[in-house]
């Protein structure tokens, strides 16, 4: 009995919170039963919850995390401008005469906006709103421009500055330094969420140039799927005068944000402050700063902070209840005695995160799953920066797998009734497998995410 403990704990735990109840208090209070009936039981030492007020003194004075209100109140500013309403009108306008040039739009705007904002709902709501209805009146396939919008906005989770690598970042140093710990290691080694924005480069760059490929590919297999648009009369200099102008500021803030970090003279934390700056510069120049919009986005920035901090201090409580069951043991005997070695370890693990997808958030995934399985993992030997990307693209697909994808409410809510969730299911596949084929290729080619950041933080 005492042996399947942790292993009844996880499942209890997926199940109340594929009920709705909320994430923290599902974490934190199936925990605390668990472990109050495990200590009547004499299956649980309560010595491991005497831990606890350490760990949470240590979320709460964690300087990594500053930057993920930063970045949330730098997303929200630049959603509240209206930048993607304008980078939306401009792109279409160059390349909406092409087939499929509304798709390519749609995708490269995804890509600017998950360089500047990193907020997958206000992206897929924001391109739902203005694009959906463009895309099916110009006789789009519903499929192909749901499946587009869906995929583009959730560009955010993988392309940096992103949230999602900000919190795999911190949850993964800690695997990481106690991975060496129980290899005997006492000069511990750290990786930082720079290490992993710089990493997400190329794959993030990837993954568009493969929609792209897509999109391309339908055009020129079934154009009847994809039709040119009729674009707005201009001359050729006024309209690259506009991409120019529409273009310039929200690149500026991508070269201030990513490029500090890059050169070396930012943390991300710091990069973040300079984002949240920026935005509210950038609105100001958009005239769409105000004291009752500064309001509204600050409003929204303590609500998602406070979301993901809660859901820290829950994970935090399941970590020390699941570790008091021996559930780090038993998960550690179960992959290492896996046939295949590190291979199938791993491959264990990251079909296990694409199937938890289906029902579970990214957050959740990433505080409940990876401090379980990441220290084995490094403990291994895998680069830590190759498995947080890994990671982070397989968590991608949790917003775009059916029925329980995040992206997919997103656009079903606003949606014309034309587009029926059928079709917004149908269009997200070709994207999950290229989203797929980008983990095998990172698999077979680890320097894909680890060659970069070789490159930049070369001594």
């Amino acid at each position: 009995m005492a042996e399947w403990m942790p292993f009844i704990l996880f499942g209890i735990v997926a199940l109340v919170l594929m009920l709705g109840y909320p994430v923290a208090f599902t974490l934190g209070g199936v925990s605390l039963i668990f472990a109050f009936f495990g200590e009547w039981l004499e299956l649980f030492d309560d010595a491991f919850l005497q831990a606890l007020p350490n760990r949470l003194y240590g979320v709460m004075t964690n300087e990594t995390l500053i930057a993920v209100p930063l970045f949330v109140f730098m997303g929200v500013m630049l959603e509240r401008s209206r930048v993607a309403e304008s980078l939306l009108d401009t792109m279409a306008d160059l390349f909406g005469g092409l087939r499929g040039g509304l798709g390519i739009s749609v995708t490269l705007v995804g890509m600017l906006l998950a360089a500047s904002t990193g907020i997958v709902g206000a992206t897929v709501v924001t391109m739902g709103l203005l694009s959906l209805p463009t895309m099916i009146k110009r006789n789009y396939d519903p499929a192909v421009a749901a499946g587009t919008i869906c995929a583009s906005g959730t560009l955010g989770q993988i392309i940096p500055p992103s949230i999602v690598l900000v919190l795999l970042g911190d949850v993964l140093s800690s695997a990481y330094q106690q991975a060496q710990l129980n290899m005997g290691k006492w000069n511990l080694e750290t990786v930082s969420v720079g290490d992993l924005f710089v990493g997400a480069v190329i794959p993030g760059l990837g993954l568009v140039l493969m929609y792209l490929l897509y999109i391309l590919g339908v055009a020129l297999f079934q154009p009847k799927k994809v039709p040119p648009a009729p674009v707005r009369s201009a001359t050729q200099s006024s309209l690259w005068w506009r991409v120019l102008t529409v273009l310039m500021p929200p690149l500026l803030l991508i070269v201030a944000v990513l490029g500090s970090i890059l050169a070396g003279v930012a943390t991300p934390t710091e990069a973040a402050s300079v984002g949240a700056v920026g935005a509210m510069l950038l609105a100001a120049q958009r005239r769409e700063l105000s004291m009752d919009s500064l309001r509204e986005v600050m409003h929204a920035t303590v609500k998602v902070t406070s979301m993901v901090f809660m859901i820290f201090i829950g994970a935090a409580v399941f970590s020390l209840v699941f570790r008091g069951f021996g559930g780090d043991d038993r998960v550690d005997e179960l992959l290492t005695n896996l046939p295949g070695g590190v291979v199938g370890a791993v491959a264990v693990v990251m079909l296990l995160m694409f199937l938890l997808g289906f029902i579970l958030d990214f957050i959740e995934i990433t505080f409940v799953v990876v401090p379980i399985v990441g220290p084995i993992l490094l403990a291994m030997g895998l680069d830590p920066v190759w498995l947080g990307i890994m990671i982070a693209i397989n968590l991608q697909t949790s917003f775009l797998t059916p029925p329980f994808g995040f992206a997919l409410f997103y656009l079903r809510g606003v949606a014309p009734p034309e587009v029926t969730t059928g079709a917004i299911y149908r269009g997200v596949i070709p994207f999950i497998l290229i989203q797929l084929i980008m983990l095998g290729m990172l698999a077979w080619w680890p320097e894909l995410a680890t060659w970069l950041p070789g490159v930049v933080y070369a001594e």
